[in-house]
């Protein structure tokens, strides 16, 4: 059934597609956390592997309401790996030499999404007319701002 929420198909199109860009980047990055969650060493393992956990599980809470939100506009999320890292704007790579190199390398991302989503929120309000989706990129934009604190916190 076709979505009738007020706004343009073409414009519900755009904002599924800006959408799963960011589930992609998502993705990503709940990948690496991941990663840096089971192969993470030293001193503060402990404390670090817990720490890894609490963001992984809230970055996959955020890529379900990603992906929800495409559905809500009337669209298909992405599905599939190979397609994810087609769009995906964070970089795969996943190497780091010591904790604090991960530590940095999941700021650096998480200030990636960020500023994205500033950008795509200007753009689906002045773009898209898409007043709903700019709330909720607002508040995935507030979530990434708690976790890169989080982890500016362990590199001070």
């Amino acid at each position: 059934m076709k979505t009738n929420i007020g706004i343009t198909d073409s414009n519900l199109q755009k904002a599924a597609n800006l959408l799963n860009n960011l589930l992609a980047d998502e993705y990503v990055l709940y990948t690496k956390t991941r990663n840096y969650h089971w192969n993470v060493t030293g001193p503060n393992f402990q404390e670090l592997h817990k720490f890894f956990e609490s963001q992984y599980e809230k970055l996959d809470e955020i890529i379900d309401d990603v992906a929800e939100r495409v559905r809500s506009l009337g669209h298909w999320s992405l599905g599939n790996l190979k397609d994810m890292l087609k769009l995906a704007r964070l970089n795969e790579d996943i190497q780091a030499s010591s904790a604090a190199s991960m530590l940095k390398n999941l700021l650096d991302d998480h200030e990636t999404v960020i500023r994205i989503l500033r950008e795509d929120v200007n753009t689906v309000i002045n773009k898209y007319s898409d007043l709903g989706t700019a709330d909720f990129l607002t508040g995935l934009m507030e979530d990434h701002e708690k976790m890169a604190w989080m982890l500016r916190a362990y590199l001070s």
